[in-house]
């Protein structure tokens, strides 16, 4: 190449060089603006990390929902706590394999049965939950117990924070309480997260506390679920659940369960489970 020819081509290439550094500056300058705008960035006082994450997705909220199983000794009798072991467990793992983008399912888990109420799940993310134990009936009824540990759970604003949706509590039981009852359901009642809680109830048998169960309840078109026999507990679990994950997954979770009972078909309590 003859000297011309070289500087020719040095002038060309300083020519793109600057080129591409003018268009280079002016994409950097363009960035600037957008996220110094205060019409498209949260904050301009803000670096630019922070700014990225405002446009995150929001996390998912909690919606806790707390079981009060009976496990007294009469619930040995027709198949009861089997029905109720295999109701829980499916119930759990159907909330496991739900989505998280809008709400996030825990899982609190009460017995009472023998001489005190028993915390076993103090709810956690379903997704979480490796094993859900296997109960066992004996003993007496203390539902009260039962009742003064899910108002502690409740109102608990480390497990319970105040984003949480509206808690569900399902009570099951097939008997009457055998210690005092009123006194801890009406603090369950009055405080804050019970008063928005979604209560539903279960009465297992002739022989099950209905009026009780009617004042834990809150829902004035089912006040009391019926299960005359143990297919009828996995019918009822069936049903919270898929209200409950049909909710999770609405525009609205905070709104009141619908349970509907007759919409479960035999087919789909997978009765070889039990």
């Amino acid at each position: 190449m003859n000297r011309k020819g070289y500087e020719m081509g040095w002038a060309s290439m300083n020519e793109d060089n600057e080129s591409r550094f003018f268009n280079a500056t002016i994409i950097r300058n363009e960035v600037d603006k957008k996220l110094n705008n205060p019409q498209t960035a949260p904050d301009k006082k803000l670096g630019v990390a922070t700014k990225l994450k405002a446009f995150a997705a929001p996390q998912a909220r909690p919606l806790p929902v707390i079981i009060l199983a009976d496990v007294s000794g009469s619930m040995a009798e027709s198949g009861k706590i089997e029905a109720l072991n295999v109701a829980v467990k499916q119930m759990v793992t159907s909330f496991a394999s739900e989505s998280r983008l809008r709400a996030e399912i825990q899982v609190g888990v009460i017995t009472f049965g023998g001489r005190q109420a028993q915390l076993h799940l103090p709810l956690v993310s379903a997704h979480a939950v490796n094993e859900v134990i296997t109960f066992t009936a004996a003993g007496a009824t203390p539902m009260g117990a039962a009742f003064e540990l899910a108002n502690q759970l409740l109102e608990d604003k480390d497990r319970v924070p105040s984003r949480a949706y509206r808690p569900v509590l399902v009570l099951v039981s097939d008997g009457a309480p055998t210690d005092n009852w009123e006194e801890p359901l009406a603090a369950l009642k009055s405080s804050e997260r019970g008063q928005k809680a979604s209560r539903i109830a279960m009465a297992i048998g002739a022989d099950a506390d209905r009026y009780l169960l009617a004042q834990f309840a809150n829902d004035t078109e089912a006040p009391v679920f019926e299960a005359h026999e143990a297919q009828d507990i996995r019918r009822f679990f069936r049903a919270v659940t898929m209200s409950v994950v049909a909710r999770s997954s609405s525009p609205t979770p905070d709104k009141q369960l619908t349970i509907d009972m007759s919409e479960i078909p035999d087919d789909d309590l997978d009765l070889d489970a039990i």
